[in-house]
């Protein structure tokens, strides 16, 4: 009786913990309803010139503000480094945010999707991360405020093997230190 008992408790808590993770992950990943990037992302409607800069109740300079109120993402088309026009105004938010704390330090983390080889999957990753930080340093953020890293396709937002899961994998996240 009493291992039923600790098993439905179980249960509950893991679905009770996927189903904030699935909420947070899709906010982050700009799919609760106010456009790629999050609040203030392409589409969405920003409370300021940055795109919502300072709305909200983040920590100033903290990952939950990029995240939250910039967008910490931006999105690739299948086997491509290039970053989308619909892509671009989520970095400029993101440098002009990096701009305003001097102080942060962010690694831009690159992502693919499930198809392809571990070796090819990492080597896109690499490239996407790269990208992305070209834009920010174009952009006036100091190269030596950003690290790079490739994961590949070893830590995906979406499980599933669809067009919907692979397009939300094909990714490039800045991450605060």
């Amino acid at each position: 009786m009493k291992l039923a008992s600790l098993a439905v408790i179980g249960l509950a808590l893991g679905l009770a913990a996927c189903s904030s993770s699935a909420d947070s992950d899709a906010a982050a990943a700009g799919r609760g309803g106010a456009g790629a990037g999050g609040p203030g992302g392409a589409g969405g409607i920003g409370t300021s010139p940055l795109g919502g800069l300072g709305s909200g109740n983040f920590r100033p300079g903290s990952q939950e503000e990029l995240a939250g109120s910039i967008g910490d993402r931006v999105l690739f088309a299948t086997d491509s480094v290039q970053v989308g026009a619909d892509q671009r105004p989520i970095l400029s938010r993101q440098a002009e945010w990096l701009n305003r704390y001097r102080q942060v330090q962010v690694t831009i983390e690159g992502h693919a999707d499930e198809r392809g080889t571990r070796e090819y999957n990492l080597a896109l990753g690499q490239r996407r991360a790269n990208a992305a930080r070209d834009l920010l340093v174009a952009d006036g953020v100091a190269s030596t405020r950003i690290q790079t890293i490739s994961y590949g396709k070893d830590r995906p937002v979406e499980l599933g093997s669809n067009q919907a899961a692979w397009a939300q994998n094909r990714r490039a996240v800045t991450v605060v230190r």
